[in-house]
């Protein structure tokens, strides 16, 4: 290479610090951006499972739920998973059985959750309430999926708490989602939110 070559990339300005940073700056705020976004869609697609499951074992579309075993036709939400857990040989079998003898409660309040959470997540309203009921919901079903077959500690459904709960602290309502009015309209409080 040429002295002259040389000496001209040396010549060259070096860049600003403050452009670098402000590069710097753009990019993280942009994937900042993407991980709210991807957040928002995580939350829609919890709801939707929640609100799907409603909808199943309300009217017996055929996945999981035949049309003869809905709640509208007289069938039980939540005898079939609590029924399998106590026949598994569950650990915690009395605290399912005592659900399932007070089935007109607990079909009540399981529906009503998924219905809640559901809508909630879907619309990005009330997603700290909606992420704690959702934590409850899956750590009950977690500890009905004893003895677990696939993996001793860990299963789906503990997964998915640590997912609704990390929502939830996001504020994960706020992107795609109706959250930023609903916290106007709730006056900023923390847990309605």
């Amino acid at each position: 290479m040429s002295a002259s070559v040389l000496h001209s990339h040396s010549s060259l300005p070096a860049p600003s610090t403050a452009a670098a940073v402000d590069t710097e700056d753009v990019t993280a705020t942009r994937l900042t951006h993407r991980g709210y976004q991807l957040l928002g869609v995580t939350r829609i697609m919890v709801g939707f499972t929640f609100l799907w499951a409603f909808l199943d074992k309300l009217l017996g579309l055929g996945f999981s739920t035949p049309a003869e075993a809905s709640w509208i036709n007289g069938g039980s939400p939540t005898a079939g998973f609590l029924g399998a857990s106590i026949e598994g040989g569950n650990p915690l079998s009395g605290v399912w059985e005592f659900f399932v003898g007070h089935a007109a409660v607990t079909n009540v309040l399981f529906m009503a959750g998924l219905l809640g959470i559901g809508l909630a997540f879907m619309l990005g309203i009330g997603t700290r309430i909606a992420a704690v009921s959702a934590a409850a919901m899956y750590f009950l079903m977690y500890l009905a999926s004893f003895p677990m077959s696939s993996n001793p500690l860990f299963d789906d459904h503990l997964i998915m708490l640590v997912v609704v709960l990390a929502l939830g602290a996001f504020a994960a309502g706020d992107h795609l989602g109706l959250g930023t009015q609903w916290s106007k309209l709730v006056k900023g409080n923390r847990f309605l939110v």
